[in-house]
Order: C-alpha cells, then structure tokens, then sequence
C-alpha cells in the first residue's frame, strides 16, 4: 500500500490514469489538443508521444558531442586492466590527492578523509579483494559507456521505426489509437477523482480507467445501502405495526433508534470519522440492535412497567450492551484500519444508543399506557 500510495502521487506513474481509444490517429492528435487544455490533466500521452520534435537540431547535437568522446571511449575499450602492483599505486596516489584536498576549509573535506581511509584499507587488503573491488566498479562502467555509445548512434525516429510491441501498446491492427490522460496532481481522495473523471468523460464519453470505474462502483454501492435501508426501515415498520397494532407504539420504538442515529452521525461529524466502504456495514446492524433494545421497552411498558430505571429488564438491557462493547471494542483495537474504523462506529453507536436508553426511554414512557 505504502508502493501504491507513492506511485498515485507522482503523476507520471499513477494508477489513476484514464485510458481513451480513438477511431484513428488524428482523432486522437485532435482529441489529446482538448484533453491537454483541461485543468485537472497534467498530460496526454499518445503514440505521436514516442516520437521526439526538433529532431535535425538534437541529431545535429549528438553528432557534434559524437565527434568529441566518440574516440575517447574507444581509447577507454582498449586498455588493458592494470596489474595488482599498479593498481596499489594508483589507490596510494589516489589517497594522497584526496587528503591533499581535504586540507582545504570545505564541507566535503570530512567525505574526502573517509574515501582515502577507505582506499589505503582496499589498498593493504588481499588481492582477492582488490579484484572484487575492480570488477565492481568496471563492469557497471562498461554497461554505462555501451550505453553511451549507442546514444550517440541516435538516428532519426518516426511511428513506423518505433518498436512492434510499443506500437501494440498504444494502436490497434484495425487502426484505432489509445490516448492515456493523467492527473494534474497526487490527489487520490474521491472529490478530485470525481471531478477528474467527469472532466475527461465531457470531451471523451467512451473514457475507461480506474477513477471512472472506482467513483461509478462507489455510487452503486451508495445506492444500494440506500435501497437497503429504506426497504429494511419500512419492512420494520410493517412488522412492528403487525406486532404492536399501535401507531404511538411503533413511533415509541422508532423514535429512540432515529435519535441515536442522529446523536452517531453527529458525533462522527465531530470526530472527523468519515463514513466508508467498511464501516457503513455496521449501520444495518446498528439499526437492528437499537429496534431490539427498544421493543422490549414497549412490550414492558404496554403490561404495565412504569419504572423502567428501577426494572430487571434495564439491567439485562444494560449488561447485555457491556457484553455487546467488548466484541466492537476488539474490533475497534485491529491494526486493520477497516476493521478499527467499523469497531469505533459500533461502538460510538452502541454509547448513544446506551445513554438514550437511560435517559430518553424512560421519560418516554413514564405515562401508563392508554387502556
């Protein structure tokens, strides 16, 4: 996650990019040009990207820097490696320099003394070790010096000499051509990945990529809790009618549940503790433990039960919402952050849900029933 988290901030390689297949190349040429212009993109990226621009002038600069190392690195290839005996006075007068060097008021100075230290060691070691050494050092120097010398055999570059499986990437065989637009900025949260998407899907409908499928699934599972708690509130709601067959009954249980639902989604706001994708699965649960509390109340209180502070049922209420916290209070002390953002809900709820019963219930029922 720590990996995923410092790729989606450097725009250049976050996963957040959203893809666009055009009907050909110059409709992505001119598709890109409209993407570009809008503030939330920081590039597009097209086939057309591969391919470098002013190109006479940077050839022109290569051939001018080839004719000045070109024959110098060639020297470098043909030499031999230097015998063990050499190579101890090379490390020696090596040494020399830098503490010569180091004698100077400089920052660098302390660095120098370490890297002469080090060489006079390398230098009084085995020559097992100082092979090691070399060949550390040469092979990684070859690598780059080949590299080198094929930068400065750059010829010119066009669509149709770039390679076979970048051209794969990035056109299809019946011509269609993929346009990648990248984020302006680090920013993952929801409202700029919303903004971001709706951006690019108003110049490109056929958009496709992780921010317009993340934001379109988050509103399908929004709106399924939705559904799911009204379908659920009003299946309650004929259920205790059928029970109770009592309307001032039915709002005496529903009415403590929606305080405390009120009380939890307040006391979040407070907190700073958002709602998400793991702990809004709690809330079906919440509603159904606080329907649970309430109707033995009401069933009580209807054969009579007045002095609900004083009664054997507030205290098994009571104990069995103790025993309740100690399985949300586990979850809420998980290292899964998830899993902890769900147990502090619970738990925040299960609190209200407690003190509305001791202190609301009560004087909601402190009248004798109507006969």
């Amino acid at each position: 996650m720590t990996t995923l988290q410092a790729l989606a901030a450097d725009p250049d390689w976050t996963p957040y990019a959203i893809n666009v297949l055009a009907t050909s190349p110059q409709q992505a040429q001119a598709l890109s040009r409209r993407l570009a212009q809008l503030p939330d993109v920081s590039r597009v990226v097209t086939l057309q990207s591969f391919v470098p621009t002013q190109q006479k002038d940077k050839l022109e600069l290569v051939d001018d820097a080839a004719s000045v190392i070109e024959q110098a690195l060639e020297n470098v290839s043909s030499r031999a490696a230097p015998s063990d005996e050499e190579l101890q006075k090379r490390l020696a007068s090596t040494a020399a320099a830098l503490r010569s060097a180091a004698d100077q008021p400089e920052e660098a100075s302390a660095s120098m003394r370490r890297l002469a230290d080090a060489l006079d060691r390398l230098r009084a070691a085995a020559p097992g070790v100082r092979v090691g050494a070399q060949l550390a050092v040469t092979v990684p120097l070859h690598i780059t010096l080949e590299q080198i010398r094929a930068e400065l055999k750059a010829s010119p570059v066009s669509v149709e000499t770039l390679p076979p499986e970048l051209v794969e990437d990035w056109m299809t065989k019946d011509g269609r051509a993929r346009i990648q637009v990248l984020p302006s900025s680090g920013r993952t949260d929801n409202e700029f990945l919303r903004h971001f998407s709706a951006a690019v899907v108003n110049v490109a409908p056929n958009a496709s990529g992780a921010p317009i499928y993340t934001s379109a699934s988050g509103d399908t599972v929004v709106e399924a809790f939705l559904q799911a708690g009204v379908y659920s509130g009003v299946a309650i709601i004929v259920l205790l009618a059928l029970v109770l067959r009592r309307a001032r009954d039915v709002m005496f249980t529903m009415a403590p549940v929606l305080l405390s639902g009120l009380l939890t989604f307040a006391t979040c706001a407070v907190l700073g503790l958002t709602l998400n994708f793991a702990n809004i699965i709690a809330l079906p649960l919440l509603f159904g433990v606080g329907v649970a509390f309430n109707i033995y109340f009401v069933t009580a209180w209807r054969a009579g039960e007045t002095v609900m502070l004083k009664s054997s049922l507030m205290r098994a209420v009571v104990f069995s919402a103790l025993t309740t916290a100690t399985a949300f209070g586990a979850l809420w002390l998980s290292s899964h952050p998830g899993t902890a953002s769900m147990g502090r809900l619970l738990m925040i709820a299960l609190g209200w849900e407690l003190l509305v019963t001791l202190l609301v219930r009560p004087a909601l029922l402190a009248r004798p029933p109507a006969g």
